[in-house]
């Protein structure tokens, strides 16, 4: 596959990926390699990237624990104190070996170590592959409240090889598909009507849709860096969704959802937002629910679950003034940024994806 020249660094695929990875570490002479996991991706994914890398240079592994309740300054301060004993200075380089909390836990780990350090991409969940990869955001959680701590910073490269897709769960391989989805239907039909002609996905149909996702993030980040217009288009579901991704986190009575388990309720309210507010037609509307049910199933979110979920998007970081912004479509690929919805609005939407 082509590799994608993104802002001064490449997204590069298979087996060229690892080529690119290696005459990088033999130009730059890094003083030690370490490589940045959680305890997945340490058993399934390490010994792939192992077995890849040559160099002669000192290599440690840096383990955390898996899971987005993890990507707090808490574990960033173990990692800091860890690179720090191993003897980690500005000449050292780090490779994010992990889904998307690794990347931009270790993101970020590295642009405050020393005052930056260079790091190396490697996703290896279709979630991390098609967002986290590109546009140079790296962060952690406040909280409960999702990626409230940052900054942007861009890897040095980034490896993306889908054999990684065969070492995740079938719930994480859907998770990344709302990602896809999301980019269907705000930037290219064409990846819509792709995904609306499956009958079942696995890694075998998914290295054209990746490659294609990652150029439309590039496209939309290369024109809008820090996010102060066109990239919003990213944020589609994703206000609501991460209000019920937080609110399913912290509460103990509740199981989490994944990332995309979240967007796509996310995308369907949202949906249903525009249809008032926007004339989205409601025939369409209502496919994107047929779509979206058949694949993530539908969530129990009571009208108890409301309030602190609306509560919760207060604190979205998207928000301008108090007041919370969402994308909204017109049609397909017509899509409007910051517009504002009314609480009763926002409470029919959770109406409808109840319905």
């Amino acid at each position: 596959m082509t590799p994608i020249l993104s802002n001064n660094y490449f997204i590069f695929f298979n087996n060229e990926a690892y080529e690119a990875l290696n005459k990088y570490i033999h130009s730059k002479r890094p003083s030690i390699i370490f490589l940045l996991v959680d305890e997945n991706t340490h058993e399934h994914c390490l010994p792939i990237v192992l077995q890849q890398i040559e160099t002669k240079t000192i290599i440690e592994i840096i383990e955390i624990e898996a899971g987005e309740k993890f990507k707090n300054i808490e574990t960033c301060s173990g990692v800091w104190n860890a690179l720090t004993e191993l003897g980690c200075d500005r000449k050292s380089l780090i490779i994010n070996v992990g889904g998307g909390v690794i990347t931009d836990l270790g993101g970020f780990v590295a642009s405050t170590f020393k005052r930056g350090i260079d790091f190396v991409n490697i996703p290896t969940t279709l979630l991390s592959m098609v967002d986290a990869s590109v546009g140079g955001k790296t962060g952690i959680d406040l909280g409960v409240l999702k990626n409230q701590i940052g900054l942007f910073s861009n890897p040095e490269l980034v490896v993306i090889d889908p054999q990684f897709l065969k070492t995740i769960s079938k719930r994480e391989l859907i998770s990344g598909l709302a990602e896809i989805i999301k980019y269907g239907l705000t930037y290219d039909i064409h990846i819509w009507n792709e995904i609306m002609s499956y009958k079942e996905f696995n890694t075998n149909n998914l290295s054209s849709l990746i490659h294609r996702s990652i150029e439309i993030k590039n496209e939309v980040v290369l024109k809008d860096p820090k996010e102060a217009g066109l990239r919003k288009i990213l944020n589609f579901g994703h206000t609501l969704g991460h209000a019920i991704e937080s609110y399913f986190l912290e509460n103990d009575l509740k199981d989490n959802l994944t990332h995309g388990e979240a967007i796509a309720i996310g995308m369907i309210t949202e949906s249903f937002l525009s249809m008032k507010l926007k004339n989205f037609a409601e025939e369409k509307v209502a496919l994107i629910k047929k779509i979206i049910l058949n694949i993530y199933g539908s969530v129990n979110i009571s009208k108890e679950d409301y309030k602190p979920i609306m509560e919760l998007l207060i604190h979205d970081k998207k928000n301008v003034g108090g007041a919370v912004k969402f994308v909204l479509l017109n049609d397909f690929e017509k899509f409007n940024l910051d517009c504002e919805a009314s609480n009763k609005l926002i409470i029919e939407a959770l109406d409808y994806y109840n319905a």
